[in-house]
């Protein structure tokens, strides 16, 4: 029996995916939690930016919003939002753009703005922030979410950032500086396209998962790779960071706020 949850495996695989020295664009929930396991482990010189301008932040807790006091206080320096895209972003410094996720379709394109019509929707989510421009501009994007047929979806209930688009070079043709998402990060494995029809398809699993359990849990008929890795599990060293990270975030949270009278 496995001592680490998928949601850690998850976790971890997505840490790996960065190295040492790359600058990151990162989202709030799963995906801040694996580039702090990264900065925490394998990738200590590895460039943090959240959306509200905290430049080489340092987080000891995962931050509750990108707003969050504790960006702030660990950040190298704190820039205005307009500069972090101008400057960075949009010109082309930012490696990588971890991004989360309700909605995925086949061609790695994200909706993060409803379920269901646009116009009388059965959930209404926060919406884009800045993940549109960060799949657009960032070299290369990742994405993190918990697969299930309603999250690994064939059509978009709403298209709230860009992939691949309708596949097949049509990103190529746009105006999109990036190269689109090369991972997408489940609980079962990682999902990363096809070079000719750009369509996701599975390229490696964890360790006990099986090909059926991938399809079952993605909402289009799952193509696999030739030649699909098996992800090696969490290491002593990964997992006690993790539940050490999450354990001090826990705490963090608990305290009550004090505010000025």
């Amino acid at each position: 029996m496995n001592d680490w949850t998928r949601d850690e495996m998850m976790t971890v695989a997505a840490a790996r995916q960065l190295w040492d020295g790359c600058v990151c664009f990162v989202g709030i929930g799963l995906p801040s939690a694996a580039c702090n396991l990264a900065r925490l482990t394998h990738a200590p010189d590895v460039v943090l930016i959240y959306e509200s301008g905290t430049l080489e932040t340092r987080p000891d807790v995962l931050p509750l919003s990108i707003g969050d006091g504790e960006l702030a206080d660990t950040a190298a320096c704190v820039i205005p939002l307009p500069e972090v895209f101008s400057y960075l972003l949009q010109a082309g410094r930012v490696d990588v753009g971890f991004l989360g996720a309700a909605q995925v379709d086949r061609y790695g394109n994200l909706n993060s703005t409803v379920i269901g019509p646009y116009d009388a929707p059965k959930t209404r989510l926060p919406g884009a922030g800045g993940a549109t421009e960060i799949a657009a501009h960032a070299r290369q994007t990742f994405v993190m979410l918990k697969a299930t047929p309603r999250s690994l979806v064939a059509q978009l209930d709403f298209r709230t950032s860009g992939g691949f688009l309708e596949g097949n070079g049509a990103r190529a043709r746009t105006s999109m500086r990036g190269t689109g998402p090369q991972s997408v990060i489940t609980d079962f494995g990682v999902l990363k396209p096809h070079p000719a029809s750009d369509e996701l398809q599975l390229s490696a699993l964890f360790d006990g998962t099986t090909v059926d359990e991938a399809r079952a849990a993605t909402g289009w008929p799952l193509k696999v790779a030739a030649t699909v890795e098996t992800i090696a599990p969490p290491t002593k060293i990964e997992l006690e960071t993790l539940r050490a990270l999450h354990a001090r975030t826990r705490e963090a949270h608990r305290r009550p706020v004090r505010l000025p009278a």
